[in-house]
């Protein structure tokens, strides 16, 4: 149990008890990806807003995309290296 993310006693045997075994996956590299990608979507989500609206998207934007996509590329590669 103490290598476990759990400090819920019940719930750790009841699961040993149904299972017999218990699978524990660290997600902390899916948790940063789906962070990135949510911070990108809010971001084109503004500039998409602001273009219907008549306004004009600014180099600054198109700068901050790519840099986040960057960011989560390298997210990727390093979740697919870890896999392997």
């Amino acid at each position: 149990m103490s290598q476990l993310p759990t400090r819920r006693y019940g719930a750790y045997l009841r699961k040993v008890a149904i299972d017999g075994y218990i699978t524990y996956t660290d997600t902390a590299d899916i948790k940063a990806f789906t962070k990135e990608l949510s911070i990108i979507g809010r971001n084109i989500n503004q500039i998409a807003k602001r273009i219907n609206a008549g306004g004009t998207a600014y180099q600054a934007d198109m700068d901050e995309i790519r840099e986040r996509l960057d960011e989560i590329w390298q997210l990727q590669r390093r979740i697919l290296s870890s896999q392997r």
